[in-house]
């Protein structure tokens, strides 16, 4: 007992891919022990848990979608956008479009806050291009540029800034910082750091799939969303129409 209870610590310090060998005392005879270091009903419960988080998001990402797609038919129309930008072609004469323009025009995107605004440069994608974010995934560039323009119709104000920017051989990586008050009545407040992984297209040189990280949990954004802002909590809407109430009564 007191020789597998020693194996037993010796494994818990090993990393995940260590494998310890020991000789025992039958002849003939090598038994493997292998760490995982890590124990297995901890993580069988942590997905599990994950797994209705998961749902509820992406239920929460549809239903988000639909409520935009419905504020769209009630929105005045837009100012007419200016005129696409026409990307550099490379000089290899294979119709690809030049990387640096591609990543140029990524960070004038920024400027023109493209997450909330639908305002960004169209030739720079693939027209299948895969979006992705913590709470679901889709194709289609049409689609983001709508759902981009109508999450922007649900905000009072936002801001957007590209911290920093990295390049990588087969993507660009941009590190920004966000945050909006939404227009609901009790104007929550939504605020985030995170990246986005931009992969582009060996042939195209164009942008092939976007995928946002979230240095907040799934979780912990969606319960921004539901918290009142100072002032627009249901105590101080109830004290602002008992004072609508007192003033019309005079």
């Amino acid at each position: 007992m007191a020789s597998v209870a020693s194996v037993a610590s010796v494994c818990s310090r090993l990393n995940s891919h260590h494998t310890l060998i020991f000789p025992s005392k039958l002849p003939r005879k090598t038994y493997r022990l292998r760490c995982n270091g890590g124990n297995p009903t901890t993580d069988s419960s942590t997905k599990q848990d994950s797994e209705p988080q998961n749902a509820f998001l992406k239920i929460a990402w549809y239903g988000s979608e639909l409520l935009g797609i419905a504020a769209s038919v009630f929105r005045s129309p837009s100012i007419e956008e200016a005129p696409e930008r026409t990307l550099e072609l490379a000089g290899d004469g294979s119709g690809a479009v030049d990387r640096a323009a591609v990543v140029a025009t990524i960070k004038e995107d920024f400027e023109k806050s493209y997450f909330v605004t639908g305002n960004l440069t169209l030739n720079a994608y693939e027209e299948d291009c895969e979006f992705a974010d913590p709470a679901g995934s889709f194709k289609g560039l049409q689609r983001f540029k709508r759902n981009c323009t109508n999450f922007g119709s649900l905000l009072v104000t936002s801001n957007m800034k590209l911290m920093k920017w990295e390049d990588f051989e087969d993507k660009g990586i941009g590190h920004w910082r966000f945050s909006c008050i939404l227009s609901f009545p009790w104007r929550p407040i939504l605020s985030a750091t995170g990246y986005t992984e931009y992969y582009f297209d060996a042939q195209s040189g164009r942008v092939c799939r976007h995928v946002e990280h979230w240095n907040v949990p799934k979780m912990a954004l969606f319960k921004q969303i539901l918290k009142p802002s100072r002032g627009f909590g249901i105590r101080d809407q109830v004290d602002r129409w008992l004072k609508d109430i007192q003033g019309s009564s005079r």
